[in-house]
């Protein structure tokens, strides 16, 4: 470099002191950058007519001459020779494995489809965006399991596989499949990271010997294989221990023991989800900080970005608050720890990305290696979006033999790959909780094991505006940091993490005035953190002071919007309205600035569409001329909107782009393909609320918004964004009030004819119980304004009413709570549809396996319908006609019927419970298995262009069946009772195909993670009611089939073996005692729970909410409905003459082994 070169960057890391510096490997040349259009999913290529020739590698850059010196200089690595490769998901959404999958299979799909690789999927969650055509040639909708993935293999017979790109249910899969031999026998190279890697990063005892080689300090840890090694182990190391499980993801089944009991009631549960646990020291209050690394076949390591967790260790870093880049470390610690990543991913051998978390002591430089993960995982996608670069994709690219230097940065695409991201913002990353959806039974301590269902990552120039930001994502409700829970006892909750902490905190310095060094020693959280949100409790203060709007000078305003405060925030302080607010700081001047995210700290021109806003600048980075059309993403994945909402949003968006529509995507979930920046013309990584919406919106220029397509946070803001002059586009946000709102919506159904249940809406006690009299009970009882069924309950009695009533009413106090009439025993079916001014053009209609009284999204959902005859059909079309034409529908809607069979010969009573208009979690589901797009169609109603002409999809006849199953987390959440009522309690959800209602229903439920299909002749414990006419079926069908009928109560007991050909024997059943009812389990072989009870467990020790309880703790499968159960027991009937029970072997394949292509007859 030249002395003036060098003189500048010397002055350069001087002059701003707020950006690391890194050191990057790319050969920077002094050219004009040529601003490139963003291309979708394509890195532009390097400029330069150099082409290299067999075997070269060649420098990403503008140069020629660079091009052309480095064809000599860089190692030439043999590219692998693979025409198709298999890319193994991770199933459906579930805690501790979520969206980021879904990101990360999508990246590495395509980064496969421009290297002309064929990429044969398996991966059986139909919600995602990864299982479209548009990535994968081949989309198999089967289990992740050795068995299934070794079918696969058998028929397509690829070259090679990935496995690091579908979590921990790929790597377990991968590692068994080289364990039988079948990846050598069918010849199929494992591409990326070497399986052996896998197995050290995996075993504990390898892992531990492998960084000692290289002297670097790993938690002291004992791999043991029984409680009574594991109480050894701990007297050597002393207490407290942490007790981690091998081979698990998301610190499944670990846990802190401060004693003996504590430890043998940990390693008992997590010993029978996985074959090994490790004993290691604790070292709770030390800090924890993660490494992203890249490394290519050449040996070419950088480091991507580095994140340090709020909390101490001791809280899973799924379950923490993430800051990145590192805020605390000293330059010599972050070098300390950098050099020994890079020496310990060398060392491994990782080929591609990884992550390596330590701990690091706060007072001294000791430090270790916690873990490493030699494959992507939640950090990774984290990672990729908080520094714009893209890690899976780049991954892939090194997996098929590129290395770093030659592919471009995709952000820039003017620099190579081979350079460490400069971060001038701080990204701070908060995990989305819904304990509260489950009964009161669930623990909501936070700690190693990890409990958080999302998160949301926000985009600041400051620590205090970035907080702020991401506690508003993670929950409309929430304003920013205030004390939105009081504590009983305030130490116990600062001490001991729960999902509520930071705002325990935040009642700490607001309410009890606890200082900065109290506060730390409780919470062993850094006093740099404490002094900073210690600046939001003085501003805070300081408008409180101010008094009202008009007090609130310039500079006040200012340091408030730095600070990160929303304007809703501020109103409440000031007594005023959110509009007033608004409208007093726009008379001051004061609006946001749009950042761009270039990866470089903007030391380089680049011209990217990644796009943030902060109050903390003094420009704009971007002109506003492009006045696309905006798409409203769906935010946190939370219980009720997940991934199926991400996928809608990104079918919207490409559709628009299809149609020649500049398109702008406002989201904040990391985990999602709808935050990529090559999905949109624009991406903001911002919040969804009505102040960042207006912002955006007036700053663009927008055409219009679409509000459809994500799931409620974009609707709950409709009506108030049209009110404000928002160009809405599709149905008219007046018409999605009247939906919501009983009252309007009722009137309409009436006016149109449509029947619907009897209901009332009471805003006292005593007008429940005088209409729950009349109608007769059961009553079902839910507020207004709802996603997922928050408090929604059903009744069967009086007394019940009462105790209910108040849980509704705390959800939200200014609305009154509807009561309807349950009808008991009826069936559900799903509408989907999408209309064109008010005229129907397709719908869906799926039939609920669960009668009504399960959530929609917890139920087992059949399409096309098993029972329902055309007359039915031809009915539930004629009720999709009218609710169209009644709300003037433009774009997609959903609606939940209730079929009440008939009585005597006349027609079926069909009843309408709900509409929203707007896409569901089942379009997806739908649109897949009809193979007909419902999103592009809704796109096209939406925007009134190219509308298609109607189409009744379900007059075609099917020859083929496929069945959506709720994936549950209920492993994850201690506590919790498995039991399906109307609040929805999935994670995630899955799907697969067969050509009968058995075959899809098997593959489906096998699909759902960790699913062991019980051996044969081994033990069922039966429970529940007996009232219940399936109970008795059960019991013959699975004595016929050899196995062992087992029970627990006197009343089970007697009912079974009063039905002829069955017996049953009551068990010695010990409710409070875990190891001895595990015991109890190993001696009759109980492989299979199914528990059919009427209501959930009121106590602890209710012996059905025990059975359900510990079937889920000891990782065994339970059926807990009725008619599921029933469908099993049918499945299991038709499997086990098929060997269904039998594992993989050479040369069979099953018939539900087949593609969606296959299935569907072409590539929808």
């Amino acid at each position: 470099m030249s002395l003036p070169g060098l003189r500048s960057s010397w002055l350069r890391g001087i002059a701003r002191p707020s950006v690391r510096s890194f050191q990057s490997s790319s050969v920077t040349a002094r050219y004009a950058f040529v601003p490139s259009t963003p291309l979708r999913a394509v890195a532009a290529p390097a400029v330069g007519s150099y082409t290299p020739k067999d075997g070269e590698h060649v420098l990403s850059t503008p140069s020629e001459l660079a091009r052309k010196i480095s064809a000599k200089v860089l190692p030439k690595l043999p590219r692998p020779d693979v025409k198709k490769v298999v890319v193994v998901g991770s199933g459906g959404l579930s805690i501790g494995q979520a969206g980021e999958f879904d990101y990360s299979g999508s990246q590495a799909l395509k980064a496969l489809h421009e290297e002309g690789v064929e990429a044969v999927l398996i991966n059986p969650n139909i919600a995602t965006w990864q299982t479209s055509h548009q990535l994968a040639s081949e989309v198999y909708f089967l289990p992740i399991t050795v068995d299934y993935v070794a079918y696969v293999l058998e028929k397509e017979r690829p070259d090679g596989i990935l496995l690091t790109f579908g979590g921990q249910s790929a790597l377990n899969v991968g590692i068994e499949l080289d364990r039988m031999g079948v990846l050598e026998r069918l010849g199929i190279k494992v591409l990326g990271t070497p399986i052996r890697t896998l197995e050290v990063s995996e075993d504990r005892d390898l892992f531990v010997q492998a960084l000692k080689e290289i002297d670097i300090p790993v938690a002291q840890s004992t791999a043991v294989s029984s409680v009574k090694d594991a109480l050894a182990a701990a007297e050597k190391i002393g207490y407290p221990v942490i007790l981690r499980s091998a081979f698990t993801l998301g610190g499944l089944g670990s846990g802190f023991a401060n004693n003996p009991d504590e430890l043998s009631d940990l390693s008992a549960k997590s010993l029978s989800l996985s074959p090994q646990v490790l004993i290691e020291r604790s070292m709770k209050g030390w800090k924890e900080l993660e490494y992203e690394v890249v490394r290519d076949g050449a040996d070419n390591t950088i480091i991507c970005c580095n994140m340090e967790n709020f909390d101490p260790l001791g809280t899973h870093t799924g379950d923490s608050i993430v800051v990145a880049p590192s805020q605390t470390l000293p330059d010599d610690e972050y070098h300390m720890l950098r050099s020994a990543a890079l020496k310990v991913i060398r060392h491994l051998g990782v080929v591609g990305e990884c992550n390596i978390q330590y701990a690091l002591n706060p007072t001294s430089r000791e430090y270790c290696v916690i873990e490493v993960n030699a494959r992507l995982s939640r950090s990774s996608a984290l990672a990729s979006k908080a520094t714009g670069y893209p890690l899976a994709y780049t991954a892939a690219k090194i997996a098929l033999g590129h290395t770093l230097p030659e592919l471009p940065n995709a952000v820039t695409k003017t620099t190579t790959a081979c350079f460490e991201p400069s971060l001038d913002y701080i990204v701070t990353k908060i995990p989305k909780w819904d304990l509260a959806k489950f009964s009161s039974h669930v623990n909501r301590e936070v700690g190693s094991s990890m409990k958080s269902v999302g998160e949301v990552m926000a985009i600041g120039r400051t620590f205090e505006e970035s907080l702020q930001k991401a506690i508003r994502q993670v929950d409309p409700r929430w304003k920013g940091f205030e004390a939105y829970v009081a504590p009983e006892d305030l130490d116990k909750a600062l001490s001991k993490p729960t999902d509520m902490r930071l705002f325990a905190i935040a009642y700490a310095m607001y309410k009890k005035s606890y200082t900065v060094d109290q506060i730390h020693d409780l919470t062993k959280i850094d006093k740099w953190y404490l002094y900073k949100i210690d600046n939001i409790v003085q501003t805070h203060h300081a408008l409180k002071a101010a008094g009202s709007v008009e007090s609130i000078d310039h500079d006040l305003m200012l340091r408030a919007k730095r600070m990160g405060f929303a304007d809703a925030q501020i109103s409440d302080l000031v007594n005023a309205t959110e509009d007033a607010v608004r409208g007093a700081r726009k008379a001051l001047g004061i609006t946001p600035f749009v950042k761009r995210i270039d990866t470089l700290a903007a030391e380089y021109p680049a011209h990217t569409n990644y796009l943030y806003t902060t109050y903390n600048a003094s420009q704009h980075d971007v002109k506003f001329d492009e006045n696309g059309t905006m798409v409203l993403g769906s935010g946190v994945y939370r219980i009720g909107s997940s991934v199926e909402f991400d996928w809608c949003a990104v079918t919207c968006a490409r559709k628009l782009r299809d149609m020649g529509k500049k398109t702008i995507m406002i989201n904040y979930n990391p985990e999602t393909v709808s935050t990529d920046f090559d999905e949109a013309d624009r991406l903001y990584f911002e919040e969804l609320g009505y102040e960042r919406v207006m912002d955006i919106y007036e700053l663009e220029g927008a055409h219009g918004a679409i509000v459809s397509v994500g799931g409620q946070l974009p609707q709950n803001i409709a009506l108030r964004l049209k009110q404000t002059g928002v160009n809405v586009l599709g149905t008219d946000p007046e018409q999605i009030d009247m939906a919501e709102d009983r009252h309007k919506f009722s009137s309409v159904l009436d006016s149109i004819g449509v029947d619907q249940p009897e209901w009332c809406e009471v805003t006292s006690v005593e007008a429940a119980k005088a209409f729950a009299d009349k109608v007769s009970y059961p009553v079902l009882i839910r507020p207004s304004y709802v996603l997922s069924g928050a408090a929604m309950n059903v009744v069967y009695a009086e007394e019940e009413l009462e105790e209910k009533l108040s849980m509704a009413a705390d959800v939200s106090p200014l609305h009154p709570v509807v009561i309807t009439k349950f009808i008991d025993g009826a069936q559900e079916i799903d509408v989907d549809a999408v209309a064109y001014k008010g005229k129907l053009l397709v719908h869906a209609i799926s039939e609920h396996v669960e009668n009504a009284g399960v959530h929609s999204g917890d139920a087992t959902l059949v399409l096309p319908p098993f029972s329902l005859n055309a007359t039915d059909m031809a009915r539930l079309k004629v009720i999709a006609d009218k609710v169209a034409a009644a709300f003037k529908i433009s774009g997609p809607y959903n609606m939940q019927v209730i079929r009440k069979p008939a009585e005597n010969g006349e027609e079926a009573e069909l009843k309408v419970i709900e509409c929203n208009l707007r896409a569901s979690r089942s379009f997806p589901f739908v649109s897949k298995v009809l193979g007909h797009n419902f999103i592009e169609t809704a796109t096209a109603a939406i925007t009134g262009h190219q509308v298609p002409e109607p189409i009744d999809l379900m007059a075609q006849k099917r020859d083929y069946t496929s069945i959506k199953v709720a994936q549950f987390s209920w492993t994850r959440l201690g506590g919790a009772d498995p039991f399906l009522g109307v609040e929805m309690a999935s994670t995630g959800e899955v799907a697969s195909f067969g050509k009968d209602i058995h075959e899809a229903y098997w593959a489906s439920l096998l699909s759902t993670t960790g699913f062991k299909v019980p051996k044969a002749n081994s033990g069922v414990l039966i429970g529940g009611d007996v009232a219940k006419p399936q109970m008795a079926k059960i019991a013959k069908q699975l004595q016929g089939l050899g196995f062992k009928l087992y029970c627990s109560s006197p009343i089970v007991e007697e009912y079974l073996n009063n039905i002829p050909y069955v017996t049953a024997r009551r068990i010695f059943f010990p409710k409070a005692d875990k190891r001895k009812l595990r015991e109890v389990f190993d001696e009759f072989e109980i492989q299979c729970v199914i528990n059919i009870a009427r209501q959930r467990g009121q106590t602890f020790t209710d012996e059905d909410y025990v059975a359900r309880r510990n079937a889920v703790d000891f990782g065994l499968p339970l059926l807990n409905n009725a008619q599921t159960a029933q469908l099993f027991v049918e499945a299991l009937a038709k499997k086990i003459p098929q060997g269904g029970l039998r594992g993989y072997t050479e040369g069979r394949i099953p018939s539900e082994v087949r593609s969606w292509r296959e299935f569907v007859g072409s590539r929808a």
